[in-house]
């Protein structure tokens, strides 16, 4: 695996192999994470957040400062000179002279896209508007394999906010690589999965709006909120709130070995009752999320300190045409 140097910015951005070994490399660190802890010394990270976050942006700066980097930005537009005028481009180019990796969140979707062209270094989307959340993808992944030991033959339900989900938006493309999945789409009407999704799927895709009825099936259920800062009027977005609300009596329909996911941060869709049932794996996945963001920050700077053979147990037949290219039999890093 090599990405020094590359923009992460899309979920399907990386190869099947690549994903592989960004999954073992969170592994390595989430078993030993002192020795990574100098990794990043003398490294600064900017962090631009155009959009209100909690997870990802202290995701990413615990995961910078635990490499022994340092991070500079902001968390509001507000309190940078965007409030004076300045250009989104020009403050881009100028935080590029002071750091060596930059990490972006934007309400405006394929903005990190546009701006990626306009510098050299390392930009990371960490969600663009409605399109894509391509990092929380990695987390999922990571978090998928820690239960599962697999990425291919699961049935994996997506519930709640569909339409507007980035996060669904980009796990289900990614998931969509791997031999034998199946999803089910668990949604109001008024926020399906978007056709201009599900037609580039090659996967079987199920469209339910019942909740119990489908959870007897599934590997994996992934909890969404009803996210009131996309919907356009106040109006549409009370027509859809608490529609689904996972509680600890409906988990009696889950199977034993189930995982219960959800990107966070949750309003009503998942009952606190719920989160001491064994199942329930979303904590879990926010520490997930920082070991995976350190193993991305190593890789893009190049400084991947471990070597390792990636085992047969995660080496899984994605689906294949002239277009999707998979790397090798093995995979080693080195640093």
């Amino acid at each position: 695996m090599y990405l020094k140097g590359r923009h992460l910015l899309n979920s399907t951005d990386f190869s099947i192999d690549e994903l592989s070994s960004l999954i073992h490399l969170a592994e390595a660190i989430s078993e030993n994470p002192a020795y990574y802890s100098e990794s990043c010394k003398g490294q600064v990270m900017a962090s631009l957040f155009y959009e209100p976050s909690t997870r990802t942006r202290l995701s990413f700066d615990a995961a910078m400062k635990r490499l022994g980097g340092t991070v500079i930005g902001f968390s509001d537009p507000v309190i940078s000179s965007h409030s004076k005028g300045e250009s989104i481009e020009d403050t881009v180019r100028t935080v590029e002279c002071y750091s060596d990796i930059i990490v972006m969140r934007h309400p405006e979707p394929f903005k990190p896209h546009k701006l990626s062209k306009l510098i050299s270094n390392p930009l990371i989307n960490a969600g663009d508007g409605s399109n894509q959340h391509p990092t929380q993808t990695l987390a999922d992944l990571f978090t998928i394999y820690m239960y599962k030991k697999r990425l291919s033959n699961l049935k994996i339900g997506f519930c709640g906010d569909l339409k507007y989900g980035r996060t669904v938006h980009s796990l289900i493309k990614v998931m969509d690589r791997y031999e034998g999945n199946t999803f089910t789409c668990i949604s109001p009407d008024s926020l399906k999965l978007p056709e201009e999704i599900i037609k580039d799927l090659r996967s079987e895709v199920i469209k339910c709006n019942q909740l119990e009825k489908t959870m007897k099936d599934l590997d994996i259920l992934y909890m969404t909120r009803i996210q009131k800062e996309r919907f356009p009027t106040a109006q549409e977005y009370e027509n859809c709130k608490g529609y689904y609300i996972l509680t600890k009596e409906e988990m009696k329909y889950a199977k034993e070995d189930a995982i219960i996911m959800h990107p966070l941060p949750r309003v009503d869709e998942i009952h606190e009752s719920v989160d001491s049932d064994k199942r329930a794996v979303y904590f879990q996945q926010a520490r997930a999320g920082m070991y995976m963001r350190m193993a991305l920050i190593l890789s893009l700077l190049g400084i991947n300190k471990v070597q390792y053979v990636r085992p047969e147990s995660l080496w899984l037949e994605p689906f294949l045409d002239d277009s999707r290219q998979v790397l090798g039999d093995r995979c080693q890093v080195q640093g």
